[in-house]
Formats: C-alpha cells, structure tokens, sequence
C-alpha cells in the first residue's frame, strides 16, 4: 500500500483511547512521538513498541519517585557517590553485590557498623535507594523516631500492627542504633519488631556498637540482647567500617584553606 492510500490517524481519538486506557504519558507525547516517526519513516510496530516503552519507562520513573518520597529516605545518597578510595576497608564489589538486592530477597540483615562519620548512613541510603529501584518497598528511620512509633502503637492489635509499614516494608532500614541506650520497655518493643520481622522481612541497621556492646545498648539486658542478636545475626551480612571520618576530613580540608 503506498503511502498516500494508507488511512490517516485521527490523532484525537488515538489520544482519548490512550487517555481511556490510562496512557497518560503516551497521551501527552503522542503527537511529538508521531512527527518524529513520520521523518523517520518508523515502521508502524516500531512506533507502536516506542509509544509502548516510552509509556512504561515514564510509569517506572514515577514509581520510584514516589515510592523514594514514602519510604522517608533522605536524598543524595548513591552508591556512585561513595568515596570507596577514602575507605579502603569498604570493597566496591561486595557493595555492588549488596546492590543486587537478593540479601532482601532472601529476608536477611544487613548489619553495617564502624565509628561515627565512616559512610554508614550514605551506604544504607544507597543501598536502599537501589531496593526501591528494584521495586521493594523501603521504610527508613532513625532509631528514636523507630521507638516514638514503637512507643506509640504498643497497644494496637495484631492486625492494625501489621500494617505499620516499618513492619510490612520489604526492607526497615534503621539508622544510628547506639548513640543512647533503650530503656527496658524499648529494649522489649525492640525485640518484637525484630522477632515479627525474622524471616519474613530485611532490616538494615546503622550502628557505632560492636556486637559485644549490644547488651549496654538493650538496657543492660544480656538475655534480651542474646535473643536479639541471636535473629539478626542469622544467616546475615555485617560490614564493619575501620576507617577515618569524612566530617573530620572536610573540616581539615576547611582548616588549611583557611590558613
């Protein structure tokens, strides 16, 4: 069939179908989408597939935009942003590995610990920020925000319990556990969440303890403490941060430019 005697497209109804259809992206862009298929003499199958990416590429984008604003993680932190070359305790490919995200398919802990300003939180944010990618959901909180809620739903039911999302996300990150103990109640609320979690969902945890200084944490309770660690630790990564502080560092960069 020639061109000429091929049927014209009554752009308007192709977008209110898209539009029915629920092809929102596909919808706006259609008409600039058809110009550059005309020059391009595109096949008509090779349109309709770009149409089709064009559609699905925009809907993932959104996903993760979305689910990157819910999951409450702060923003800029990548795995590309990591220093590796100041933290050479820190191998790029294990980290890369971690990023494949099936230590959360198989609902393992993920345990990173190390001194204060050593990358911790820039590792469990990018680290998180590729779950989302991966299409996990993702709660991350620091750890007295992680307890107010604790604290708060306490008395709620198994079922509405449930639902909080730092019980029902694919991956609770947990960030600065360490810097104040719990106290008794906490420790117990702890060790609930934990124990709900245990092989049914990832954790993530920040922590400028060693394993040995969980009871100090977990007020002073070594039962409690063993029961807790005893879950996180099973079938488990630890990474363990020997290193120099990236804030002490900036702040000598400071101090000799201004001297």
């Amino acid at each position: 069939m020639s061109r000429s005697s091929q049927p014209s497209l009554d752009i308007d109804v192709t977008r209110s179908r898209l539009e029915r259809l629920g092809m929102v992206h596909a919808c706006e862009q259609l008409e600039a989408m058809l110009a550059d298929a005309v020059k391009a003499e595109l096949a008509p199958h090779r349109f309709l597939d770009q149409v089709l990416e064009s559609e699905l590429a925009w809907r993932e984008e959104r996903r993760v935009r979305t689910s990157l604003r819910l999951s409450g993680l702060p923003t800029g932190q990548t795995i590309g942003s990591f220093d590796f070359s100041f933290q050479p305790s820190i191998e790029r490919s294990r980290i890369e590995t971690l990023g494949t995200c099936q230590w959360i398919r198989e609902n393992r802990t993920l345990l990173i610990q190390g001194p204060p300003g050593v990358g911790k939180t820039h590792l469990a944010i990018a680290l998180a920020v590729r779950a989302v990618e991966c299409g996990f959901g993702v709660s991350f909180c620091r750890l007295d925000e992680l307890m107010a809620a604790l604290r708060r739903d306490a008395e709620l039911s198994p079922s509405r319990l449930r639902r909080k999302k730092y019980l029902s996300a694919s991956l609770l990150v947990i960030d600065e556990v360490g810097f104040d103990p719990m106290t008794r109640q906490e420790a117990s609320l702890f060790f609930r969440l934990v124990s709900h979690r245990y092989q049914r969902g990832s954790i993530l945890i920040t922590t400028n303890k060693g394993i040995r200084e969980w009871p100090e944490i977990l007020a002073g309770d070594e039962v409690l403490a063993t029961a807790i660690l005893d879950r996180l630790l099973h079938n488990s990564h630890v990474l363990d941060i020997k290193g120099r502080s990236y804030r002490l560092r900036d702040l000598e960069r400071a101090v000799t430019q201004q001297s």
